[in-house]
């Protein structure tokens, strides 16, 4: 099969669905003449013209509400925001529009649009935050993380589909992964996760930038005989509890790594469905979460180290977890 770059896909994945279905369109900051940022929605201002491919101005609750209005009246924007940082700016139209819709029009209306976003993860302290935790509190959003380009393009084309709002949190790493993707349309669903490797004897829970770290914790500690599950979580938003369930039942340990601050973050949750399961009574160990600790992102890359998780840390933890018996 065919390689594409996660950018690649995700922009295969945008041109065929607005191929397809013509109330599809895309809006954002440079998306259109300089085909974005990292290149997702390069050409597709020459394919299907300026009517639907919008470059916006620079304000993030302009264009969000923009989506939200189209979406209401029979549309399927695609809003771009650079950075998910940026994202504040249109919390309002997110939080207060897009997710209640359905609900206080008692499902008559609906807002299916996606809002794909960035997590630059580290380089800017204005731009490095990883913020996903704060939408999986609201009713009425979907919360997807893509981790590899084949999932970064079924979870597009299932996000731009879906009836509703869908928060798509893509990462710098996943734009320059190469891997194998069909060149026909197909979905991936939202709430089946991806058991990337088998393992007995612990279980790691990941998502977005952070499973490509899990996959080699789990490589060096083969060579210590040691058996890894690893688990990447395609969304957060519907969340699959039963995978991660039936998982922990068997290897009795769980260590849980996310990109986003430790403090209220997902792997919170992760920990908590553990704890009121059938999986709790299985547990050999405490559980472990390793995570941002607490600090905001330096511009400094020496810094990095102690502000974001890293291989080392992951293998720390699940090395402490095996030391129970």
């Amino acid at each position: 099969m065919r390689e594409l770059r996660g950018n690649q896909a995700l922009c295969e994945a945008l041109a065929q669905e607005m191929a397809n279905d013509p109330r599809v369109f895309v809006i954002g900051e440079d998306v259109a003449a300089h085909g974005g940022v990292y290149r997702v929605t390069e050409n597709l201002l020459e394919q299907f013209g300026p009517d639907r491919v919008i470059d916006s101005p620079i304000c993030e609750s302009a264009l969000v509400g923009a989506g939200v209005g189209a979406a209401l009246v029979g549309m399927r924007p695609v809003v771009e925001i650079q950075f998910t940082d940026l994202i504040t700016i249109a919390m309002d139209q997110i939080v207060n529009s897009a997710a209640k819709a359905r609900y206080v029009h008692d499902g008559a209306m609906h807002v299916p649009m996606v809002v794909r976003t960035l997590n630059l993860g580290k380089g800017s302290v204005y731009a490095s935050q990883a913020l996903e935790a704060w939408f999986t509190h609201v009713p009425g959003l979907k919360v997807v993380m893509p981790t590899d380009p084949h999932d970064a393009k079924g979870l597009l084309l299932s996000a731009i589909r879906d009836p509703d709002p869908v928060i798509f949190f893509e990462s710098k790493a996943l734009y320059a992964m190469r891997g194998p993707v069909p060149s026909e349309s197909y979905t991936v669903p939202f709430d089946k996760a991806n058991v990337c490797r088998e393992g007995s004897d612990a279980t790691v829970v990941s998502w977005g930038s952070t499973v490509p770290m899990a996959e080699e914790a789990a490589d060096r500690l083969t060579a210590e005989g040691v058996s890894i599950e690893v688990i990447a979580l395609r969304a957060l938003v519907p969340f699959d509890r039963q995978t991660v369930v039936e998982s922990v039942c068997k290897t009795g340990r769980l260590v849980v790594v996310h990109e986003a601050v430790r403090r209220g973050g997902f792997g919170a949750e992760v920990v908590a469905s553990i704890a009121d399961s059938d999986a709790f009574e299985h547990l050999r160990a405490p559980i472990m979460r390793v995570a941002n600790p607490g600090v905001p992102v330096p511009h400094s890359a020496a810094l990095h180290k102690f502000a974001l998780p890293s291989v080392d840390d992951l293998v720390a933890a699940i090395r402490r977890t095996m030391s129970y018996d």
